[in-house]
């Protein structure tokens, strides 16, 4: 009987995936370890291998269609069989349903409705019959989100009703009253961009809606605090020159500032434990060993995945494995697994030339280290202004688990690291 193909769970919080290529076509001769597509998950573009062999009889969900975990993405015939009933998915109706309105979409693509004009609403009025005075961004604002301007009480000039007064009110409802003592504050309210129709409209990908869910979740439920640091990069600068010349002749490896940045903040990290860990409920978890999580920058945006148990490799076995994640992630070709296992996050934003910046903490770790340029600037050294390589580092801390005093110790352990380069490689 036919045998269904269905939509692989490739990541650990992957609920949906993307057909990006089918590497066989109806017709084909498929055998068990074959490649049938490639598919993108809310972490990277990854393969689907076979694990049946036969006749590919029908493709049900096309290149750029969507399909829920374990939704029938394709139909595969034994041998000598003949093509029946198309079979049933195993995912839920819902599953289903959606996974049909996305290869619809993908097949027959509609183009959007040409804009109509819209009459104008008469302007509303209040009980009595008078009317209401509000500004044209609020009257816009209380359509959108079903707030009824008769209700509200206006802090404008003239008792006009604004901006502020619809933000501060519940869908449909009556505006607070500002002065209410301990009234709790409104949720924000989402406003949508006006929209022409010269503007282009970007679906957000797997990749794109997870970095939106993490970084949200990031900035609003974990309390940031960040702290900086001015390093002197030349010693550093001088032993790379030198560990590389001696590189050339052996290995072949080259080394980059990376590298030695990324070793300094494992041996900080064992330095200072308590980093090392994560806030859970009603404890912190301190971990045994220390991942870390490289962030590399790719077509769709950021991902992140791990040197694990970092603290037990040298120098070159660091330094080799970066460069065989960051090909990878560009190639879109790393697994699930090298992904997890992170427990602190470095983000390097000095090939772009950027002198400082403040990174977002990469929920559940507690510190990401931002690595900014090296940069040729006059320092005073002795009582005298000469020249000076000098890099700023940055710490953005979660302020549950790491306090003040801790990211300091650790911020500046990294720092007496890379001033003094040659105590990473005893």
């Amino acid at each position: 009987m036919p045998i269904n193909i269905e939509m692989p769970k490739l990541s650990d919080t992957m609920t949906e995936g993307t057909i990006v290529r089918w590497l066989k076509k109806e017709g084909d001769q498929v055998e068990i370890g074959d490649i049938l597509a490639e598919i993108e998950t809310d972490k990277a573009t990854m393969e689907m291998e076979a694990f049946d062999e036969g006749t590919l009889s029908q493709i049900t969900v096309a290149e750029g269609g969507k399909g829920a975990v374990g939704a029938v993405i394709a139909t595969l015939l034994e041998e000598d069989e003949e093509p029946g009933s198309a079979p049933t998915s195993s995912a839920p109706p819902a599953a289903a349903a959606a996974l049909a309105t996305a290869s619809a979409a993908v097949n027959n693509p509609t183009p959007p409705a040409a804009p109509t004009s819209t009459p104008t609403a008469a302007p509303p009025v209040t009980a009595s019959g008078g009317r209401i005075k509000a500004s044209p961004l609020a009257r816009k604002i209380a359509a959108a989100n079903g707030v009824d301007l008769s209700t509200l009480t206006g802090t404008g000039p003239g008792g006009r009703i604004v901006k502020a007064d619809v933000l501060s009110a519940p869908s449909g409802g009556t505006a607070a009253t500002p002065a209410a003592s301990g009234a709790t504050a409104p949720a924000p309210v989402a406003i949508s961009p006006v929209v022409s129709g010269e503007d282009t409209k970007i679906e957000l990908s797997g990749m794109r809606k997870v970095i939106a869910d993490r970084l949200l979740t990031s900035k609003t439920t974990i309390p940031h605090f960040y702290l900086h640091l001015e390093v002197d990069a030349a010693p550093l600068m001088a032993l790379r020159k030198q560990v590389n010349a001696q590189a050339e002749a052996t290995h072949g490896n080259k080394y980059s500032v990376n590298d030695f940045v990324v070793k300094a903040l494992i041996n900080a990290t064992l330095a200072v434990p308590e980093v090392n860990a994560s806030f859970n409920g009603d404890h912190i978890v301190q971990f045994a060993h220390v991942g870390v999580s490289v962030a590399v920058a790719v077509d769709e945006g950021l991902v992140t995945p791990v040197v694990k148990n970092a603290n037990t490799k040298s120098l070159l076995e660091i330094s080799k494995e970066i460069k065989d994640l960051a090909v990878r992630a560009r190639d879109k070709k790393l697994l699930p697994n090298e992904f997890d296992g992170g427990t602190v996050t470095i983000s390097n934003l000095g090939a772009w030339g950027i002198e400082s910046f403040d990174a977002i903490i990469n929920p559940p770790q507690a510190v990401i280290l931002s690595v900014s340029a090296i940069v040729e600037k006059p320092v005073v050294k002795d009582g005298q202004i000469v020249p000076g390589l000098r890099m700023n580092l940055g710490v953005s801390c979660d302020h549950r688990v790491v306090d003040g005093a801790i990211g300091a110790k650790f911020l500046s352990e990294i720092k007496r690291l890379i001033e003094n380069p040659a105590l990473m490689l005893v």
